[in-house]
Parts: structure tokens; sequence; C-alpha cells
């Protein structure tokens, strides 16, 4: 007689409790498929585990990060560790250099694991120590309870023998103030000085650290006045560890890289009229593009559109000089005055840039649009171009509105107007699309001869922006599917949709001012924009738009492809600035590899270790966001210290339980007002709707609320604000009323900590 099977019930399942412990010792790598692997789940049982996910999923306790499981605001598996101390074992304690304390608290504290001889494990090279920067991958202990413990793949920066700080003339040599902190004070010989003056930044070489007393140092340059921008975006380098300064090698070998002349291997595109469009103050030009309407008749009101991007492969081959230290840099960081670029000027500004009237190497792709905007096939060629123009932004819009200058006249009708067509023809395609579309203007800072502050504007969003961006992302596009396609591992451009945590935070703000956002199972851009269009020009506009981006995950780079949600794509991989972006070269290899286009496409070693390599290209694109924002928020500090005293316009950016960040309405410039100083009245923090409300007044300050400040201190190292609020807020309503006026303010509760100035954070999210 057959044994009759028994049905497995979810009485079979894993508890929650073995659920998430497995979560937590495979970060980054665990989805329902490897959590029913390991827990034998099959047959039925897969069902219960569905919706045991998703009811973890919608407590919080889990993130979905595409078809990944992971814990909310733990460290990604592979991340930059500082080396910031030692245990009381004597091991050594990491911290994240990137890091939101706002959203998730203090940052955590990581045991570093190393050998006997204190480097990573089975890792060789130099041995790590405090003050380093290591690429790590994070894992827990077995202990439910214990620290969170890494291992170092590798050191990327050791603490440097050079120390940036301010100069105090003693009058018997002289005092170093580092800008890090963490750093001790250093003192300086008169002959150890050189020509700096008192209060300049300067960059020094410790000559002793001894014992007993402050270590001796010596001026090896001088940065220059601290309200310089040259100064500032140093403070922002050093404090980030970003690689500013070439290795001789490096520079040796670019000196050596020769123009391309022939045309072996090439496809001859010199006579097709591709032309660059960029800001106006752009040195390097790494992309080109042409348009013209199909002549297919198969494809009647269909567009050609070409994008060419400098072959850096060429000049850059994979374990070179140049190409260790590109990847080191992992890409180029803009300051308002300067750019710390990942590749030498030689290659960056010349030979890799895409000159007007010079021949140059090129990746190119050429893609066929029907009448719709879909895209009906794409093929890729390696060529050699020659721009028939650099044009800036705003002249390329001026000739298409009616104003044409000498350079962009005679190109009107033959390029500039078929590029506009076929804009037009892709924004077809975009629109049935529909990505995510946030209305959130950046600010640009203008700057003196002496690199001090001017003023600061919100520049036009023109159409010659969107039209570039448009053709950069079908080009992208075209790149991952070429290399999925050819099976290919490659380093996907990746944006997760919002986990649930933070899609049940949007929803309780949203009912606070009368909105909804559906529960649905399949989230798409589209629901997001649905709810932006109905604020769009009321008093909620830039308030609801400030919200839906802290919803959204923080894009990255990874070889496993979830797709790209904020685009709504499928299949995305950034190709189109392999001047400034690591991980475009790498993609550039992978298609060179797939099109049998040479022999310096991407090799079997190098697709082995893209998982490390997108951590790593992550972290420094995170680093050098932080680094940029800094450095605005330290320029525009020194640029308000003279008024303090005046009152400015703003709008509520962020509320938390210490107070409110305040950004003001003509600069942007962003500041803090504690709690303590608030209204004559005890607040509390309503988080489900964003605002500060009065226990006896029941006046409320919301987040995008506007309010009339004044300057009470501008911190310029710290690129801290703080302000004062002037006027009162919303009467929210309820038993309590507002006070009369004459009445005596009402005494706080004392809160125990001292206020000082702080700033406010925008996440800065790039696609």
């Amino acid at each position: 007689m057959a044994r009759q099977k028994t049905k497995k019930t979810t009485n079979d399942l894993p508890s929650r409790e073995a659920i998430l412990k497995f979560i937590a010792e495979n970060p980054g790598a665990t989805g329902k498929r490897e959590i029913a692997r390991a827990f034998n789940i099959t047959g039925d049982q897969r069902i219960g585990l569905k919706k045991l996910l998703r009811e973890l999923s919608d407590t919080g306790l889990v993130e979905r990060r595409g078809k990944r499981l992971d814990r909310p605001g733990v460290l990604p598996n592979v991340t930059v560790l500082y080396l910031s101390g030692t245990s009381s074992d004597g091991e050594l304690i990491g911290e994240p250099t990137e890091w939101d304390e706002a959203e998730h608290g203090a940052a955590p504290k990581v045991i570093v694991q190393t050998d006997r001889r204190g480097r990573g494990r089975g890792r060789p090279g130099p041995a790590p120590g405090v003050g380093d920067r290591v690429l790590a991958r994070i894992s827990e202990a077995s202990d439910d309870d214990a620290q969170q413990t890494a291992r170092i793949i590798k050191v990327i920066e050791k603490k440097p023998a050079r120390i940036l700080g301010v100069l105090y003339d003693t009058g018997r040599g002289g005092r170093l103030a580092p800008i890090d902190k963490k750093q001790r004070e250093l003192t300086l010989e008169p002959d150890d000085m050189g020509d700096a003056q008192d209060g300049e930044l300067v960059e020094v070489e410790v000559k002793r650290t001894g014992r007993y007393g402050p270590a001796k140092a010596k001026v090896v340059s001088r940065i220059g006045s601290m309200e310089s921008e040259r100064a500032i975006s140093m403070i922002a380098i050093y404090a980030h560890g970003i690689p500013h300064e070439f290795p001789k090698a490096v520079l040796k070998a670019a000196d050596k890289a020769q123009p391309v002349t022939s045309l072996d291997g090439r496809e001859d595109w010199r006579e097709l009229p591709l032309v660059t469009i960029d800001p106006a103050d752009a040195k390097d030009h790494d992309d080109a593009v042409h348009a013209e309407p199909d002549t297919d008749p198969d494809n009647e009101g269909g567009f050609i559109a070409t994008v060419a991007i400098a072959d850096v492969a060429h000049y850059v081959r994979a374990g070179s000089p140049i190409d260790i230290e590109a990847e080191k840099r992992g890409n180029s960081v803009y300051f308002p005055d300067f750019v710390v670029p990942m590749l030498p000027e030689q290659l960056s500004t010349d030979l890799c840039s895409l000159r007007e009237g010079e021949d140059r190497p090129a990746m190119a792709v050429r893609m066929v649009f029907d009448r719709t905007g879909r895209k009906k096939s794409h093929s890729f060629h390696r060529v050699m171009m020659r721009s028939a123009a650099k044009l800036s932004y705003q002249e390329a819009q001026a000739a298409i509105d009616g104003h044409p200058s000498d350079k962009s006249g005679p190109l009107l009708d033959t390029v500039l107007r078929p590029l506009w067509d076929g804009y037009a023809c892709l924004m077809k395609g975009r629109d049935a699309r529909e990505p995510l579309d946030l209305d959130l203007p950046e600010r640009k800072i203008l700057l003196k001869p002496d690199g001090t502050v001017d003023r600061v504007i919100t520049p036009d969003r023109l159409d010659a922006h969107k039209l570039i961006e448009e053709f950069m992302i079908q080009a992208n596009v075209c790149a991952a599917e070429t290399c999925q396609k050819a099976d290919l591992d490659i380093l996907y451009r990746v944006h997760d949709s919002p986990s649930q945590e933070k899609l049940a935070a949007l929803r309780d703000f949203l009912t606070t001012v009368d909105m909804k956002f559906p529960k649905v199972g399949n989230l798409r851009p589209a629901q997001f924009n649905g709810i932006l269009r109905k604020v769009a020009g009321t008093e909620n506009d830039h308030l609801v738009n400030e919200v839906v981006l802290r919803s959204q995950a923080q894009a990255e780079y990874t070889p496993q492809n979830i797709g790209h949600f904020g685009l709504n794509l499928r299949r995305y991989a950034h190709f189109t600035s392999p001047i400034r972006r690591y991980a475009d070269l790498v993609v550039h290899r992978a298609l060179i590899r797939a099109g049998r286009l040479g022999s310096d496409g991407l090799a079997d070693e190098d697709m082995g270790r893209l998982q490390e390599l997108g951590g790593e290209l992550s972290a420094a694109e995170r680093r050098a966001m932080a680094a940029e924002r800094e450095t605005v928020d330290r320029l525009i500090a020194h640029w308000l210290v003279d008024h303090v005293g005046a009152t400015f316009n703003g709008r509520i950016v962020g509320v938390t339980r210490a107070g409110l960040f305040v950004a003001l309405d003509d600069s942007g410039a962003d500041g803090f007002i504690p709690i303590s100083t608030i209204g004559a009245d005890y607040f509390h923090f309503d988080e489900s709707a964003r605002s500060l409300v009065g226990s006896r007044t029941r006046v409320r300050y919301r987040l995008g609320d506007r309010v009339e400040v004044r300057l009470v201190e501008a911190a310029p190292i710290a690129g801290a604000l703080r302000f004062e609020l002037l006027g009162e807020g919303r009467y929210q309503g309820g038993k309590s009323r507002p006070p009369k006026k004459g009445a005596p303010p009402r005494k706080k509760p004392a809160s125990g900590k001292k206020q000082t100035a702080g700033k406010g954070r925008r996440k800065a999210r790039a696609s």
C-alpha cells in the first residue's frame, strides 16, 4: 500500500526570529528563494512563506530591496569604514563614512577583524590602523547581542602623512588646529612656518610624534584664506579622504599617451555632424549627439538617434597605473570653482575630450525609434568622430527659441532642429513609461574672482538639459541590454523601490494634507506622480515633493540587476560618462567584449570582482556627494557671517524632536532652530504629521511651512547656521487656544542639553 503524502502546513514554517537571524547573517544576498532553500521550504509552504515575509515587511522588521530582503537601517553588505579607534581588547573599531543620522540615529560601531599581523584576514598589503579608511564586508557575530563585525577587503586610504589645518601665529612659532577634530593639535617652529600667515589654511607634514607633548610639523603648502572657495573645498577633500594628487607614475603615463590617428578597427564617422552640448564652463566633453528622421518606409515618423561617447577604454587599460588610480578615485568630484578629476587633465580635458573640429576615438550607439518613441533596435560601434560644434545649453536653447548665435545659426536647420524633433519623439516614449517626476530645483553658487561667494542662483531648467538627459538615458539602456544579451556580468545602475517602512511613513504624512497613497501590490513611479500632480501649484507643492524624495531609496552600482525604479526601467547601466565615472569605463570594456570591438574588453578576472567594485564605487559616489554638499554649506556660512542679525524668509525643510531645519528662499542656505527657542510653549514632535505642536497653544510648525527667521549664528568651518523663529505658526485646533497678546510666556521643561548650531541635509539621489 502506497504511503500517503502528508500536506505541509504553515506550522512547519520557520519562526519570525529564525528568518530575521538568517537575513542578519546573510546581508545583501537574501531573497525568498534563498530563504526557502535554507529552510527546505517546498510546495504549498511557499505560499505561507510569502505571507510571512510580507508581514515582516509591512511591520518594518525587514526592508525589500528589489528581490532582496534586509533589516532597515543596516549597513550595506560592502561599505567604507573609517577606523576611529580601538576597543578595550585592542580590536580596531570602524564607523561608516556615510551615514544618515537624521533617519537612522547614531552610526553603528563595527569591530574590524584582522589577522595576527594586523591585516585583513587573508589579505596582502599594508596593515590597517587608526585613521585609515577601508573597504569592508559587513557580517554579524554569532551571539544575538554581539556587535557587528567586518572583514577588510582592502585598505583604501592610509592615515595621511600630511595634515590640513588652520595656522595660528603664537609669536614664538605656530600652532596648527587640524580640520579633522580626531587629530591632535600640532606645533611649528618659526623656521617651519615658511611664508604662511596667521589664520591661513595650510598643509603640514608631521616631523615627529613623541609620546609626550604635541607633535611637531612643517608647512609644505599654503591653501590660503579661509574665506576662499579653494580652501573650503580642501576641507571637504581632507575630511572625506578624497584622493586629489596624482602619483608621479600616473602623470608620467598620461604624458606618454598619444592621440589616435589610425582608423584601424574603427568606422569613419567624421562626416556625421555630432555636436556636444554642455554647461558653458565645462572643460571636458565626453558625449556628443545627433538625430535625423528615419528614411525606412517601414518606420514612417520614426527617428534615428546617435550618441557618441569618448573612447576612454582605449587610453585607460585595465591594470595600468592610470586605471588603478581611476578605480581608487571612483569618480570626479565637482566643487564650485574647480574639479578633482578621476583622470589626469592630459586625458580628461584633451585626448578623451570630444573637442570641436578635432578627430577623436569614440564608442557610439545608433538607436532607431518608431513614431511613438519606442526603441526598435540599436547597435554599438567603435568609431572615429569629429565634433561639428561645442555648444552650451543656453546657446543651443537660444537658437531653437529664435535667437541663434554666429556658431549655432548655420547648424539650426541641419543639426539642431532635427535634434529637437528627435527629442520630441523620445519624449513620447518617456511619457508612456512615466518615470518619477520630482520638481526640486538645484542651487548654484556664483563666485567672485577672489573665490568668495558673489550670489546663489537657481538656474533655469531648459529643454536643452532635458534633451541631453533623455538621449543619455536611452544610450545607458542600450548598454545594459547589450551586455545582458551577451550574458556578461556588468555593473548595473540600480534604484530599488521604496521600503514598506518608508511607504507607511509617507501614507501617514499624506493624511495630514488630506491626501491618500493607495496600497497596491505592484508599485510604480506613476503612483507618486499622481500625488505630485495633485499638489502642483498649491501651497503644499514643495512640501510633498520633499517628502516623496525622502521616501525613495538611493541608487547604487551592483552586478545584480533589480532595475531602476525612479526611471521605471528594467535594465540600466551607466555608459555615458567614462571620463568622470569609473563604472562607465567598466561598462565600455564590457561592450567592447560583447561586440568583439577590440582586445581591451572586460577580462574574466574583472567580472569576478564586480560585487566588491560596485560597493566601492557606490561608496565613492556618496563620499563625493557629501563633500560637494558640505562645501556649499561652508561657503554660504562664510558668506552669511556678516549678516548675523538679519531677517530672512524661508521654508521648513526638516522637523525633528530637537527642532526645525529651515532653508532660506534667496540662497537655499539651511540652518537649525533649536526647539527650546520656539515660542512661549512646550512643543512636542508629531512624527506622522512632520510637525512640532504646542502642548498648550496648539500652534503647529510643519514641514513645508513658510517662516520668517533671524540669523543668530554662522559657523563657517562647520558650515552651520542657527536661526531664531519670528512670528507664530498655524493654529492646529483642539481644546487649547493661542495665548492672548501680552500673556506671560510659559516656562519650558529643561532639556538638560545645550543647543548648538546645526545644519540640515537634503538626501541627494543620483540616477
